[in-house]
């Protein structure tokens, strides 16, 4: 079995899209930047099935896009001792927000639709610290999203 195969659903023999809370929201924000040229790769991939209109399913843990990182142990994030249970938070607190539970099925327009009434939420919560956040940075529509001073 493939890496990626024990974390997919299948629907009508095709591998179906899943996304932990944080990716439905950090994903806006996505600028080609990544850990390798395959895990860009697969990202561009994602994205591009997303805003083609696939259906996504909300997932708690790994997804389509962990299933690329270089930092993913079986199921695990293994990037830091405590980054799976700090991600898993993060996910719960991104579903909070967008009002989705795990296992619905979405559409990404329609968490485009949440992302500027949420963001200013998550911003003050997790970007701070982030390490992708210079990459987000550089999105064409980041600092419109942010209130810093909120």
């Amino acid at each position: 079995m493939a890496r990626g195969e024990s974390l997919s659903v299948r629907l009508d023999g095709r591998f179906m899209l899943k996304l932990r809370g944080h990716h439905l929201i950090c994903l806006h924000f996505f600028q080609g930047e990544g850990y390798s040229p395959n895990f860009v790769e697969q990202l561009n991939d994602v994205m591009r099935r997303a805003r083609a209109g696939e259906p996504i399913v909300v997932v708690q843990g790994s997804d389509s896009v962990c299933i690329h990182c270089p930092h993913l142990s079986g199921t695990i994030c293994r990037s830091t001792g405590t980054s799976d249970s700090e991600i898993r938070e993060m996910d719960e607190n991104a579903l909070d927000l967008l009002a989705v539970k795990a296992g619905a099925l979405v559409l990404w327009e329609e968490i485009e639709r949440k992302i500027f009434a949420v963001f200013p939420a998550w911003y003050r919560s997790y970007c701070g610290a982030c390490e992708w956040r210079s990459a987000c940075e550089r999105h064409d529509s980041f600092s419109g999203f942010c209130d810093e001073t909120a």
